[in-house]
């Protein structure tokens, strides 16, 4: 019978771990962001409408990054949706949940509440159905001063 070694060197590392293995997502399902981040009126919101017992339970997980939009709510939505005055963003009917979409928590809502979640943002853009404009025009829009 042939026999085998193994050694198991402990010290020896491969490579750091990336923290962003760790992270999550958040999607516009149910009650996730409306009625579960963002909430106002509940006693626990702050004055932005952030529910601070979830920012507290988010910030103890120490998630490094936040994948957003997430889940199957990328599929339908449009960034442009979600950014400028929220009296004038449109309502929309979201296909993947049948439900409507609101938009009071878009792009510069969500980048709040990473902020006060100690999170960082990993954007998501659906390529099947808007495509490398749309992923250049988000960076451009969330990164450059202004002008364009």
């Amino acid at each position: 019978m042939k026999k085998a070694t193994l050694k198991v060197d402990t010290k020896q590392g491969i490579a750091e771990i990336d923290p962003r293995l760790y992270g999550s997502f958040i999607e516009h399902l149910g009650r996730a962001v409306y009625g579960g981040l963002y909430q106002p009126g509940h006693p626990a919101a702050d004055g932005d409408g952030f529910r601070t017992d979830v920012l507290e339970l988010v910030r103890e997980l120490n998630v490094p990054v936040i994948r957003y939009p997430g889940g199957n709510f990328v599929s339908g939505y449009n960034w442009e949706d979600g950014v400028g005055d929220v009296s004038a963003r449109p309502v929309r009917l979201d296909l993947a949940w049948s439900a409507v979409e609101r938009n009071t928590v878009g792009l510069q809502e969500f980048q709040k509440w990473l902020d006060k979640a100690g999170a960082e943002l990993m954007y998501a853009v659906n390529l099947g159905t808007r495509g490398i404009d749309e992923a250049r025009n988000v960076v451009e829009y969330a990164n450059h001063p202004g002008g364009t």
